[in-house]
């Protein structure tokens, strides 16, 4: 008998493992390898600050400090410390972004030279700097950490067959596996989860485009002015991300691509070249809250997931809280544990 049940090799999926191994406890991961996932597609961000108020991310102090440990000790190749400039798309952005720094310079600075980055992009209005911000390689760590879960025959590469699971008051089935547990952390699948389809998801969707930029050779920045321009894998960089509510399909869209490389065409002084265009679905929820722990009435089911837009930094913190809880009995932080859902999980 394993342990845990793994459902899902997105980034909660991964920690989650991580951990139950760093723990001594065993576990199988079943994941169906698909390109576009919520993981996936991401830019790999954490950002201290956010939106047009230019506010403190939820826990952000918490998170950075396990981010880097998390990441240090798991993938210490897979993170790096990057500045975010931040140029200013509106003269309101400028405003806002100034009383910020009144009110709280930490992690803000305005430029101290306007004219920096003159040679590479159009910009009017200035820009700031957000730091310290860090970009985590995403394109190399969740292979990564596929291929040694393969070579440790931790993981079945093969669709999640939801008919195929038995739940016991103390263990589950699911075909030849026999488990303690099982634990879903498989984005926006488990919207029509029959253990947790009740919860106040709110996906939304986002595309990107992958640029070749040649002459711009920088790795140590994120550029944002309404979107984000992002290192990513072989030089190239990482452009986006759209937050669509309400959408039809999960398809890359004409209209995302066309106005994107508008915007680009008006920002971006260099030549570039248009690599790739994907999108993908992510697990956000109403409360921008994450989902974490047990169902009340099936205490072997549980839940990692609901991340948004903030995986990288939300997923190593809170599957470590998971693991702490199931091995050491620590308390899951109640403004995410799924237990403030108990009503509405046991109808």
């Amino acid at each position: 008998m394993k342990d845990v049940l793994i459902v899902g090799q997105g980034i909660c999926g991964t920690f989650l493992s991580w951990y139950l191994e760093q723990a001594g406890r065993t576990f199988v991961v079943i994941d169906e390898e698909r390109p576009h996932t919520a993981s996936r597609a991401a830019a790999g961000l954490i950002n201290p600050v956010t939106g047009r108020r230019i506010v403190k991310t939820w826990m952000i102090d918490e998170l950075l400090d396990f981010a880097q440990k998390a990441y240090g000790e798991m993938a210490p190749d897979c993170m790096r410390r990057v500045d975010l400039i931040d140029f200013f798309p509106t003269a309101q952005m400028r405003l806002a972004f100034l009383d910020r720094l009144k009110d709280d310079p930490q992690y803000i600075q305005l430029a101290a030279d306007d004219h920096a980055w003159d040679s590479s992009f159009h910009y009017e209005l200035g820009f700031g700097t957000i730091a310290p911000c860090y970009l985590v390689d995403l394109p190399k760590l969740l292979p990564t950490a596929r291929r040694r879960m393969l070579d440790q025959r931790t993981l079945r590469e093969e669709y999640f067959d939801q008919q195929a699971l038995t739940i016991r008051p103390d263990s589950i089935q699911y075909k030849d596996i026999t488990a303690r547990m099982v634990i879903f952390c498989d984005g926006i699948a488990s919207f029509s989860n029959p253990y947790f389809s009740r919860l106040p998801f709110a996906p939304n969707k986002g595309e990107a485009l992958i640029l070749d930029i040649p002459q711009l050779d920088q790795q140590t920045a994120v550029f944002k002015k309404g979107i984000t321009l992002a290192p990513w894998k072989d030089g190239l960089y990482w452009v986006g991300s759209s937050y669509e509510w309400s959408f039809s399909d999960t398809n890359p869209t004409n209209t995302f691509r066309e106005r994107t490389e508008a915007a680009l065409k008006n920002w971006i002084k260099l030549p570039l070249q248009v690599i790739d265009h994907f999108a993908s679905v992510r697990p956000a929820t109403l409360e921008r809250r994450p989902f974490v722990g047990f169902h009340p009435l099936h205490p072997a089911v549980g839940i990692l997931n609901g991340m948004g837009t903030k995986g990288c930094s939300l997923a190593p913190y809170f599957a470590h809280q998971l693991v702490e809880h199931m091995v050491r009995g620590k308390a899951i932080q109640p403004n995410v544990d799924v237990k403030r859902f108990a009503k509405i999980l046991s109808r």
